[in-house]
């Protein structure tokens, strides 16, 4: 998404930065607030509304101000959801323009009337949905998937600083000039990122409980493995032979 962002080496590390620094501070502020205010765990976490900290704001507000807090929370969840499936929307598109995805060519396909890519917004929608009809069936399924984020999000943090790390050891000066540097803790702290991340990502695949049954059994590592050999038998029989990548892709232009 950085193609989209004027002098993107600069600003976009700029802006997780300060992002960072923000929701980090407020972050602490909020949860500080919640944990003196909170009279019971238990409680929050079976409170109806299925939002624990609204069991908080119903205690300390008067019920008028609950309800409108209520009505606010939805329209933000609704906010969040509409950006959300445009990111996702922006980066699916991207990835099948470079020919990394089956049938690249119809994603990546652009609405020359409205300038956007309906086809990818569509796929990223019709997902969405089809994920979130599965909480209708069964709980166990739609808890797995939701699991397994955690889980790739680590994983892919990790195989990419690690990448990095790697370069910076063995050969530094085949990495491009940066606009925007850590300087002399640029490593250390990669290779502490790189070991939170292999960390988080192994005790994602651990049930929550015990005793395990169906409905609390980790699914996470079931679908990691079996999405990884259908990415790997993808790449291999086919993304090899048509997929560049984003940068070899911006050098050649």
């Amino acid at each position: 998404m950085a193609e989209e962002v004027s002098d993107a080496g600069l600003s976009v590390p700029r802006s997780m930065m300060w992002t960072f620094y923000i929701n980090s501070g407020t972050g602490l502020i909020f949860l500080v607030s919640f944990l003196f205010a909170i009279p019971s765990v238990d409680d929050a976490l079976n409170d109806p509304t299925g939002y624990p900290f609204l069991y908080v704001f119903q205690l300390c507000l008067p019920p008028a101000a609950t309800n409108v807090l209520t009505v606010v929370t939805v329209m933000m969840l609704m906010v969040g959801n509409v950006s959300f499936t445009a990111s996702c929307a922006r980066q699916l598109w991207s990835f099948a323009r470079d020919r990394g995805l089956p049938y690249s060519s119809w994603i990546s396909k652009m609405n020359n009337t409205v300038h956007v890519p309906v086809n990818a917004t569509l796929l990223t929608l019709v997902c969405t949905v089809a994920l979130s009809l599965i909480n209708l069936g069964s709980n166990a399924a739609f808890n797995a998937i939701l699991s397994l984020q955690l889980s790739s999000l680590m994983a892919s943090y990790a195989i990419c600083i690690s990448c990095v790390t790697i370069r910076k050891i063995r050969n530094p000066s085949s990495l491009p000039p940066a606009r925007w540097s850590l300087g002399n803790f640029g490593l250390p702290i990669n290779i502490i990122a790189t070991a939170y991340a292999v960390f988080a990502c192994f005790w994602t695949f651990w049930p929550a409980q015990t005793p395990v049954d169906l409905e609390s059994f980790n699914w996470a590592p079931v679908i990691f493995i079996a999405v990884f050999v259908i990415a790997m038998v993808t790449y291999f029989t086919k993304g090899r032979h048509v997929y560049d990548g984003p940068v070899a892709l911006v050098k050649q232009a």
